[in-house]
């Protein structure tokens, strides 16, 4: 039996764009929370242009990452439509905003302001740098983070150009910091009556991914650089090309290097005093992946990944979009779903990463066309159908 989930009847105000912002409010959406997204009048959120491509005139890019969410539009640098916001916020649980530090205080929209007027409110700012330091005030974004964060001196190949990973990483990962710091201050204010400010930012989140290699500089002094598709600590662990195409192989541990000897009909490599250990093996790691490589060059990626999960090696294939969605687990996991859009029609998103057993988290609807929930959202703070008509008229909402 399942219940409802587990954010039910939290109401949080989302004065978000673009991606860091919209995906924190999207995780908290889907587990059930009441997630009002506030948009400016000329054009909403800037990712509603980004594409191609589009479909019917509706961002896809928009549409992954703000489902589960009404929109309302409002112009917040009226002093009418602050007064909304602040309304809006006295009721709410959670805002969260990632306007450039300083520019919510300036509207009167802040967390001192709000918080006087609603002690219990959680409020968190995402921004580039944060609220502090030398550098709060810049501008950023996900690439900047990336760099400045240490992420692309990591990623790509020895000697080759910078590489931005592929997805927007920082700002997913700030997005999950945010959500995870939204639900500890809302679990702390359960025992005590208060909220607080969390203070997210991109150049952290990125710098939180960097375990492996700041734990290897700190014990060194040595920045580690890029190792392609393998990994800075255990070998094998990396992309090999098949007489196809590519198989994944991860012989990260002593009983996996010596299952893959065995699956690949190397079982000479284990009396190879140079392969003996993962250290030695991280000693000689070139000489190891040119040995590795000149054996499964020669079969195809199939034969080698029924070899391999036969004998328990962990591997896989790289997969391209259309083989992920196409994938008998993915769908057996129920990571594709369907939605309706009023403009957009039938369209595909992606499902709940995370399954919890009794009050699990839901896809429910669509994005939001922009200010399609106005009317219905500034009733529920007892606007009158003329106060709503008069707002419109004034260019205040819409």
């Amino acid at each position: 039996m399942t219940h409802e989930p587990p954010l039910d009847g939290i109401k949080v105000l989302d004065l978000t764009q673009f991606m860091a912002g919209p995906f924190c409010t999207m995780l908290l959406a889907d587990m059930g929370a009441d997630v009002i997204k506030i948009e400016k009048p000329n054009g909403g959120d800037d990712i509603r242009r980004s594409g191609p491509p589009f479909i019917n005139g509706e961002s896809a890019a928009f549409m992954g990452i703000n489902r589960n969410k009404r929109s309302i539009v409002i112009d917040l640098k009226s002093g009418e439509g602050q007064t909304i916001v602040r309304r809006m916020a006295g009721a709410a649980d959670v805002v969260v905003e990632n306007m450039r530090p300083g520019t919510m205080d300036r509207m009167g929209l802040g967390y001192e302001d709000l918080h006087r007027e609603n002690p219990a409110l959680v409020y968190c700012s995402i921004s580039g740098f944060g609220t502090t330091g030398p550098y709060k005030d810049r501008p950023g974004f996900d690439l900047m983070a990336q760099g400045m964060s240490g992420l692309m001196s990591i990623t790509g190949v020895a000697g080759g150009p910078p590489m931005r990973n592929g997805p927007p990483i920082t700002d997913l990962n700030a997005g999950i910091y945010a959500a995870f710091g939204i639900m500890n201050a809302y679990v702390s204010r359960l025992k005590t009556g208060v909220g607080q400010h969390i203070d997210a930012s991109l150049l952290e989140a990125g710098i939180a991914y960097t375990i492996w290699e700041s734990a290897m500089f700190f014990a060194t002094g040595v920045p580690p650089g890029p190792v392609g598709s393998g990994h800075h600590l255990s070998a094998p662990y990396q992309a090999f090309a098949t007489k196809d195409s590519y198989i994944m192989i991860g012989g990260a541990n002593q009983a996996n290097w010596e299952r893959l000897c065995g699956a690949i009909g190397r079982e000479d490599l284990l009396e190879e005093e140079r392969f003996a250990s993962n250290a030695l093996r991280m000693q000689n790691v070139v000489p190891l992946e040119d040995t590795l490589q000149d054996t499964l060059s020669q079969q195809s990626t199939a034969h080698w990944l029924e070899v391999l999960e036969s004998a328990g090696v962990p591997c896989g294939p790289i997969n391209d979009m259309a083989e992920v969605f196409a994938d008998p687990q993915v769908t057996a996991r129920d990571m594709v779903v369907e939605l309706e859009h009023p403009l957009a029609g039938t369209t595909r998103n992606i499902g709940i990463p995370i399954k919890l057993s009794e009050t699990p988290g839901s896809v429910r609807t669509a994005a939001p066309t922009l200010g399609q929930h106005t009317d219905a959202v500034l009733a529920e703070y007892e606007y009158a159908p003329d106060d709503i008509s008069g707002l419109k008229t004034r260019g205040v909402v819409r």
